[in-house]
């Protein structure tokens, strides 16, 4: 699985991101936007804080953070499958 190595806000509610497998590019988050504990970002200071955490989550302060994964798959476009090729053995067999 890729792992970021970079990550930084852009206006409105979208990140630039940076992967270990050369992926990058601009993700749009404004659908997280004002809901539940993204009501945070409204404060775009708080927002602009965007970082990366020990683990490879995108992460805001200390309760906000996303899955790398997830927001590999926004930035590609690739299916969970493609990303955790397991899945598809599961699928198969659950048939």
């Amino acid at each position: 699985m890729a792992r970021p190595t970079d990550v930084k806000a852009l206006p409105g509610f979208s990140i630039w991101i940076r992967y270990d497998d050369g992926a990058k590019g601009e993700v749009d988050l404004s659908d997280l936007a004002g809901r539940g504990v993204f009501g945070e970002w409204k404060d775009r200071t708080f927002f602009e804080s965007v970082r990366l955490g020990s683990h490879g989550a995108i992460e805001w302060g200390d309760q906000i953070d996303l899955c790398p994964d997830s927001i590999d798959m926004r930035l590609t476009g690739k299916s969970p499958e493609e990303v955790f090729p397991a899945l598809k053995k599961l699928q198969w067999r659950s048939q």
